[in-house]
């Protein structure tokens, strides 16, 4: 029996996590085990541990860390917290193999206290690239600190190898969200107004945006500029979802909520989503517009553009429906009707997405499943 043990912090990951979680607790050879921490614990972003257990899955442990980060400080502090809650965590549950996915503060802080307890570490999403973000450095550090990576993309394959990794030990599994998409049971426009409480018009675009943790401009400027540029478009209804809690995350949310109460009419918030309610909402949009990675990762393959701000996202791979824009008013308002254009729009009906593959799900499983785990701590560094 081999115990596996997922660590998740966000909505968005597990949004991602869960087909995994559930493919490997219905094998007899796993005793699978949750770690939940971070926004999924915090009610103001919507207590999202909640849909875990609505999974029908069981968290085995929680680590409490403060979810408010609008400052490095805090930011720093909240890590230690969550590193110091991983060793009470590995030390209670053991764990086998660790799975984590991607590349958020928590995580380097999941994947350091993993090192010395000396755990197996499978890493998802690994050799991307999001030049303006700090999440990018994080991301290449849990590369060196884990011993098996399913990639994304041939070309993230390459970059994983390129830092000195085993290839025998990387693989190209495409990624888990498109495998979502391509087999979630999706709701009603009935059902999503239902649920939500407000209408959605064939007109309407979804929006995430987070703040560039290494961009000079602020965020609160970058945001701002966003909302004009909206405001420019009365005739189409936002849906906002909450930005992550990075440094000055707090900030965009402030300025979401009050943009939403002027605007009661044509403008939704709400904190999460939720994977199956997000994806149900994608289908119905006219675009999606922010500097997620699920813009450039996830959208294309529901076949709508999608509008990508500023330098966040730079260096990652992406489809040709991926519209890039600065973070000005006057180039965000020309990026917001070039993705609302009949020439956008057509593009992305047809639009190959770099990160789709078939089998995704049971790749994975296979990998984590039945690689062999005897020795696999100690990796000599691959040179090419």
């Amino acid at each position: 029996m081999r115990k596996i043990c997922i660590a998740t912090g966000t909505r968005a990951d597990w949004g991602l996590l869960s087909g995994i979680a559930k493919a490997l607790d219905s094998r007899d050879d796993v005793e699978l085990q949750i770690v939940a921490t971070n926004m999924h614990l915090s009610e103001r972003y919507g207590a999202t541990y909640r849909e875990i257990e609505r999974d029908g899955l069981h968290i085995d442990y929680r680590v409490l860390m403060p979810a408010d980060t609008d400052s490095p400080h805090d930011t720093v502090v909240a890590m230690s917290e969550c590193m110091r809650g991983f060793a009470d965590a590995y030390e209670t549950l053991r764990p086998d193999l660790l799975i984590i996915l991607g590349d958020r503060y928590e995580m380097l802080a999941v994947a350091s206290a993993a090192l010395i307890f000396r755990i197996p570490i499978a890493h998802i999403a690994g050799g991307t690239v999001s030049e303006g973000a700090y999440d990018d450095s994080i991301r290449h550090s849990i590369t060196k600190m884990s011993h098996l990576h399913l990639t994304e993309t041939e070309e993230c394959r390459r970059r994983v190898i390129q830092l000195g990794e085993d290839p025998a030990r990387v693989f190209n599994v495409g990624a888990i969200g498109i495998y979502n998409i391509l087999h979630i049971d999706y709701m009603s426009r009935e059902e999503l107004e239902t649920e939500l409480g407000t209408s959605i018009p064939e007109k309407s675009l979804f929006v995430t945006f987070h703040p560039a943790t290494l961009d000079s401009v602020p965020p609160r400027e970058q945001c701002a500029n966003l909302l004009r540029a909206l405001d420019s478009r009365p005739d189409y209804k936002v849906f906002f979802s909450y930005p992550n809690n990075d440094t000055a995350g707090r900030v965009i949310i402030d300025m979401i909520e009050q943009y939403v109460a002027a605007h009661p009419d044509r403008a939704y918030v709400r904190p999460s989503y939720g994977q199956r309610r997000y994806l149900s909402m994608l289908r119905l949009m006219t675009a999606v517009v922010g500097n997620s990675s699920s813009g450039i990762v996830e959208v294309p393959s529901m076949h709508i553009p999608t509008l990508n701000i500023g330098i966040r996202q730079n260096g990652r791979q992406r489809a040709a429906s991926v519209v890039d824009c600065g973070v000005s008013l006057e180039e965000i308002s020309r990026g917001v009707d070039r993705v609302l254009s009949d020439a956008e729009r057509e593009k992305a009906r047809t639009v190959q997405n770099p990160y789709e593959q078939p089998d995704t799900l049971q790749r994975i499983v296979d990998v984590v499943c039945h690689t062999p785990l005897d020795g696999i701590t100690i990796k000599p560094f691959y040179n090419l």
